[in-house]
């Protein structure tokens, strides 16, 4: 494939063009202790030589040696906000609703939420009943993709088959390569909106030893995870292990905070509320985030279906790694590592995985 490369100032004319031709452009950016997405005014808003260091339960920024802007992994964010929001407004008494959402340009996709966004696509926008608003919000979009060159202690992508290259369904992609004259970026081109963004930006062409080496960078970076799921059938490893003792162990440690949902870039499912003012004239229904975690998420008349932790997490793992793939024929997780990093106790679902293929091991011998 033909690529092109552009170095810094490239990458502020490609901010810039993306606002001149009408779209937010949404990036990560440096806010509050942690690298999170925001609307970007210029290139100079990107985190420009930060990093981060995460593990089970923690997330600590972290000074790099570079001026690289695409140098860290996962933030607690995920494109979900903007294209799922957390809370919405489906319907007025008095209001046609006919705004359409706005266009919005999203630099600094990984594989991984590139891969949830397509994973969101078929849950909500291409079931029975799609959601409109969903897709709406999803034909305005630009998506410029970033290759993972360095991944983060949590990343486990590889495993999941959903990375560190990024798949289709990018606009442009960039990998962030840095030497002696700084950061600079190869260019892949995947629609025609991308590649006339690109004739419009500073650039050359790409030199086959610069494209064999930023491939070859990405490919190293996939033998390099900080977690693994365990090899084989996820699903069945869940249905074999339902009954296991493992899960009140899981349990023991487990808040039931909701925290690994809120920032799982695939997590989908949602509540609906109906709101009226005092006089009863004006009404509204509110759609909003809800978590298989609450103890009202299961609620059927008189009581919840599972009030047990065990049940709850028990039914959050085997959806995501297990019955997702009867639901959408694939797996619900991408591999992103962000809710082993926003776990408060730091529980950590490769960990998890792997404990229950050890003790299936251990019961089949």
């Amino acid at each position: 494939m033909n690529g092109a490369v552009i170095d810094a100032v490239g990458l502020h004319q490609l901010v810039s063009t993306l606002i001149d031709r009408g779209y937010r452009v949404i990036g990560p950016t440096l806010s509050d202790n942690a690298i999170v997405l925001a609307e970007l005014s210029s290139a100079d808003d990107l985190p420009k030589g930060w990093g981060v260091e995460v593990a089970p339960g923690h997330y600590r920024l972290r000074r790099r040696d570079d001026d690289a802007r695409f140098g860290h992994s996962a933030g607690p964010q995920s494109w979900k906000q903007y294209l799922h929001p957390p809370r919405q407004r489906l319907w007025s008494s008095d209001d046609p609703m006919t705004e359409e959402p706005p266009r919005l340009a999203f630099i600094g996709v990984r594989a991984c939420d590139l891969a949830a966004i397509a994973m969101l696509d078929g849950v909500l926008g291409k079931g029975a009943h799609p959601d409109q608003g969903f897709l709406g919000r999803l034909r305005r979009i630009f998506v410029v993709a970033v290759n993972c060159t360095e991944p983060g202690g949590l990343c486990f992508c590889a495993s999941m088959g959903t990375g560190p290259q990024v798949g289709p369904g990018y606009d442009l992609a960039l990998t962030e390569r840095i030497d002696e004259r700084g950061p600079h970026y190869l260019v892949e081109v995947g629609s025609d909106d991308g590649a006339d963004v690109l004739a419009a930006l500073t650039s050359r062409d790409a030199r086959q030893d610069e494209i064999d080496s930023a491939r070859a960078e990405v490919a190293e970076a996939a033998q390099h995870m900080g977690r693994q799921m365990p090899a084989g059938d996820l699903r069945e490893l869940l249905i074999e292990s339902r009954e296991s003792p493992h899960w009140d162990e899981v349990a023991s440690r487990c808040l039931t905070c909701g925290n690994c949902t809120m920032v799982c870039p695939t997590c989908f499912c949602t509540s609906v509320e109906d709101t009226t003012d005092l006089t009863g004239s004006h009404a509204e229904r509110w759609m909003h985030w809800s978590s298989c975690f609450e103890m009202d998420f299961t609620f059927i008349h008189e009581g919840s279906v599972r009030t047990s932790v065990p049940s709850r997490y028990r039914h959050w793992i085997t959806h995501k790694l297990g019955t997702w793939h009867d639901q959408f024929g694939s797996t619900g997780c991408v591999g992103c590592g962000r809710c082993i990093a926003w776990c408060p106790t730091g529980i950590d679902i490769t960990e998890e995985m792997n404990t229950l293929a050890d003790l299936a091991g251990q019961h089949d011998d």
